[in-house]
């Protein structure tokens, strides 16, 4: 009797599995994502502003969001690094503006410790958060 359950149970499983069948799901690589225009275009924007190229860094950030980030901290970070550039070149208004398109771009933004503490642009920040 218990053989006769079981093979009718793995008769029923077997016939709900095949009814779900769906192709698997390809994983994105790093190589796939940096072949989108918007993120490579993101990637030498961060690279530009690491080098300390703050115009270029500006345009290619400004260039990756009209280009559609796909990733909502892409999109935070991107407006991030304008809101830090934005500040440093005593343009406040604008960086209020891009830390609060970043906070649109992803809910959960937020500055690390260090980087609110920054006399720049931290209390924009600060203003922004409350």
């Amino acid at each position: 009797m218990s053989l006769r359950l079981a093979a009718l149970g793995l008769t029923t499983l077997l016939a709900l599995l095949g009814g779900c069948a769906q192709p698997p799901i390809t994983p994105t690589g790093l190589l796939d994502v940096t072949e989108r225009p918007a993120e490579k275009v993101l990637l030498a924007g961060l690279r530009a502003y690491d080098d300390a190229q703050y115009s270029q860094a500006e345009k290619q950030l400004q260039a990756a969001l009209q280009a559609g980030l796909v990733s909502p901290r892409d999109r935070a970070a991107a407006h991030k690094l304008l809101a830090f550039i934005a500040c440093t070149s005593n343009r406040i208004v604008e960086c209020e503006v891009q830390f609060r398109a970043a906070r649109a771009a992803d809910p959960g933004f937020a500055l690390s410790k260090s980087e609110a503490g920054h006399p720049l642009w931290g209390p924009v920040y600060q203003r922004v958060q409350r």
